[in-house]
């Protein structure tokens, strides 16, 4: 098996789940380089736009909302804010517009904002929007940005979740027409997001472009705002005034981002992609006990992979690799 099919199995990085995204990037140095971290400026993504920053990258930060993004990267140089709302094709497309006029090359992209555990919501055409915003925004980003993302060493950084132990793709009702549930919802979601990297790797590594996916841990960020307050005091991660409680094996944001790091800029991944990464490592494929560890068989099926692809491609009108046969 050669590297371009990089099984799902451990590689000993020497990293792990302490490690933080300034641990992973000692040593490695990103002047002039370009990335776009969707979602750069809370949370996780925040930690992430400073850590690339800090190692010489310049940072490129499409945002729903700006103004907010410029006062939370206020002091952070060598980034730039611009406007983005992945629910809104419209809005993706004229962002894409707008980097591709300025003739620029991309690095890495970093597919870092979305949205958890919300009430149903539709956005667009009727589409549900954990999957409209967390998988079809960024579909339709990538492929916009095809152009411009640079080949020979470029990377795509999906970044997925352990919540997509929660379901599979829903192939006859993708979009929740009916029984929505959602957690199973933001797992379709997170599913979708590891299945991206799985085909967008098969598609581009010939241009020297990989894709990778990452569950970035359990971390207390912004991601959790749809969560109404008393199901957050009854998981325990809450107290009844809103403080956070400590969690056994619950991240800091620095620690957090440093996956997602790893993934994007690691000389230790190269030659690799298409792979579901956890704590700095390539995870192994997820327990038959059921305990929400490692990947999903689901989630790397190259045939569904490719199948959600066509799917994506039809409802966004998108497809950089139109008439692109992997198999």
């Amino acid at each position: 098996m050669s590297n371009s099919d990089t099984a799902q199995h451990k590689i000993g990085s020497g990293f792990g789940a302490t490690s933080t995204a300034d641990d992973v990037l000692r040593g490695i140095g990103l002047t002039g380089k370009l990335a776009i971290v969707t979602g750069g400026y809370s949370g996780l993504g925040l930690e992430t736009t400073r850590a690339l920053v800090k190692a010489g990258a310049r940072v490129v930060v499409p945002a729903r909302r700006p103004d907010t993004a410029r006062e939370n990267l206020a002091g952070i140089e060598n980034v730039e804010v611009d406007e983005l709302d992945l629910g809104d094709l419209d809005s993706v497309r004229a962002f894409a517009d707008r980097f591709l006029a300025t003739d620029r090359t991309v690095d890495l992209v970093i597919d870092n904002a979305g949205i958890m555990a919300c009430p149903l919501t539709r956005v667009g055409p009727g589409w549900e929007a954990q999957f409209a915003t967390n998988h079809l925004g960024h579909f339709a980003l990538v492929n916009r940005l095809w152009p411009a993302i640079e080949p020979g060493g470029a990377r795509v950084v999906s970044v997925s979740s352990r919540g997509h132990h929660f379901s599979g793709m829903r192939w006859d009702d993708v979009h929740w027409r009916h029984g929505y549930d959602k957690w199973q919802a933001y797992g379709q979601a997170k599913t979708a997001n590891v299945l991206f990297a799985v085909h967008l790797d098969a598609l581009a590594r010939d241009r020297g472009v990989r894709a990778f996916s990452l569950h970035p841990g359990g971390i207390l960020t912004p991601l959790q705002r749809h969560l109404p307050k008393e199901e957050m005091v009854a998981n325990g991660w809450i107290d009844e005034d809103g403080n956070p409680i400590p969690q056994p094996g619950f991240k800091t944001p620095e620690q957090g981002a440093a996956t997602q790091v790893w993934a994007a800029t690691s000389p230790q991944l190269d030659g690799m992609g298409g792979v579901y990464l956890e704590d700095c490592e390539i995870a192994g494929p997820a327990p038959e006990d059921g305990e929400r560890v490692g990947v999903k068989a689901w989630a790397t099926d190259p045939e569904q992979a490719a199948r959600l692809w066509e799917l994506s491609a039809e409802l966004t009108g998108v497809n950089a690799f139109a008439g692109q046969g992997v198999w």
